[in-house]
């Protein structure tokens, strides 16, 4: 049996034996699991160099955001929530793009806008609204459209 497939109380025992204590996510399985792979391999072929640890911190610290604070957009905190209300998600082509779907024999065109999306004619503030339109059904809008 491997570590992947084995039971929480065995992973845990395992975790205490490599790391010498309990572990701070004591119920996610596939955490520890990958926690313990990662401290063997560490054990087994050596860690990061220095100069890579060095690097790694660097770099967290020139561009992420939640470790460096000037990175992060001024405002107040309305417009922050603005911004975060009106930030695009990735999974969606660029405005103007049309998503297209093959359902029950006939192919549909959805273009999308700005801010959400046409079809037929008619606005759509969310894909899944869309979805829910044709199909009648609660549908999330990624699954339905595979985008």
């Amino acid at each position: 049996m491997t570590l992947k497939e084995a039971s929480l109380e065995v992973i845990k025992a395992k975790y205490s034996e490599v790391f010498g204590g309990e572990s701070p996510c004591s119920n996610n399985r596939t955490a520890l699991w990958r926690k313990i792979a990662y401290r063997l391999q560490e054990i087994e072929h050596g860690g990061l160099s220095a100069k890579a640890q060095g690097r790694v911190s660097e770099l967290i610290e020139k561009y992420d955001p939640v470790n460096n604070k000037g990175l992060r957009p001024e405002g107040t905190p309305e417009e922050k929530r603005l911004r975060r209300v009106t930030a695009r998600d990735r999974r969606l082509p660029i405005p103007g793009a049309i998503i297209t779907k093959v359902y029950k024999g006939h192919t549909l065109e959805v273009k999308v806008l700005e801010q959400g999306f046409e079809f037929e004619g008619k606005y759509y503030k969310t894909l899944s609204g869309v979805a829910t339109a044709l199909t009648g059904a609660q549908w999330n809008g990624y699954l339905f459209f595979k985008t």
